[in-house]
């Protein structure tokens, strides 16, 4: 993964959503999905301005069919943001930087 983005398994999934004192937010994507490839860029440019205070994490929907059930994950991109294990927020679709932002400013 490039830059701050961390790829995600079902294996570790639940550890580094739990565990994380910071906000998390997770791309659920797949390497066939344009919007998700499309998304990529935004994704990594967040990880990278949130470097210390959030983590970004990218969980391919094809490797990590559990995580993607746990969470009802019907269409991708789906882009969920965790605080203390919880969902706070969840985006399905394209969704812009400035939407992403705003939500993890809100639980620095």
């Amino acid at each position: 993964m490039a830059g701050n983005v961390f790829e995600l398994t079902d294996a570790d999934f639940d550890d580094v959503i739990h565990k994380a004192q910071e906000p998390v937010l997770v791309d659920f994507w797949a390497p066939w999905c344009g919007p998700c490839i499309m998304m990529g860029p935004i994704i990594g440019e967040i990880a990278n301005d949130y470097a210390g205070k959030a983590k970004v994490g990218k969980l391919n929907t094809d490797e990590a069919r559990d995580s993607a059930m746990e969470f009802g994950i019907s269409a991708i991109p789906t882009i969920i943001l965790f605080k203390g294990g919880q969902v706070q927020k969840k985006w399905v679709g394209l969704t812009s930087k400035k939407e992403l932002s705003a939500a993890i400013e809100e639980l620095l």
